[in-house]
């Protein structure tokens, strides 16, 4: 997704280069700009553009590229109906994952902690056993080890112990 935006705007006449690319990127890997369209906007503003004469350009290019992208917040999140989540998670679950999560308290528990988490979190986690994030033992995240947890936002497996993956 964001090499596209990088290409159009050097295809664009803008001078971005590799190096500025690879600084926004790893800027966005430490969490920088995470969830707000916003943040991005300035992070890759600041990352890719050396010259103010290529600021309206930049904004007109930024905005066609990502026009219509929003930001998503957990209170948005939370406002899909609980049963569209529950029907689509159990539908999915293998037998071998149903009897990992009755072993964990159920379903509902397991949902019910990670709805209180997404209530209770502010801001991004890295390592530990609580909150939503990447490495740590907690249950939710990505890059972490639990063996009954659900992996969320990790492409692949490393341990094939999830209980459940988004």
């Amino acid at each position: 997704m964001f090499l596209d935006f990088f290409l159009l705007l050097k295809n664009d006449g803008i001078p971005v280069t590799i190096k500025e690319y690879l600084t926004l990127l790893e800027a966005l890997d430490e969490g920088i700009a995470e969830y707000s369209v916003d943040d991005f906007y300035y992070l890759s503003r600041t990352s890719l553009i050396k010259h103010e004469h290529h600021l309206d350009r930049f904004d007109l290019l930024f905005g066609y590229y990502f026009e219509g992208v929003e930001k998503i917040d957990s209170e948005e999140f939370m406002k899909i109906p609980e049963d569209w989540l529950r029907k689509s998670f159990v539908n999915a679950l293998t037998d071998e994952e149903k009897e990992l999560i009755k072993g964990m308290g159920g379903l509902d528990k397991l949902l019910e902690r990670l709805k209180e988490l997404m209530k209770e979190q502010k801001k991004r986690h890295q390592g530990g056993n609580k909150w939503i994030g990447t490495g740590g033992t907690s249950p939710f995240g990505a890059y972490g080890y639990n063996p009954e947890g659900i992996r969320i936002g990790q492409d692949e497996s490393r341990h094939r112990r999830a209980v459940k993956v988004w």
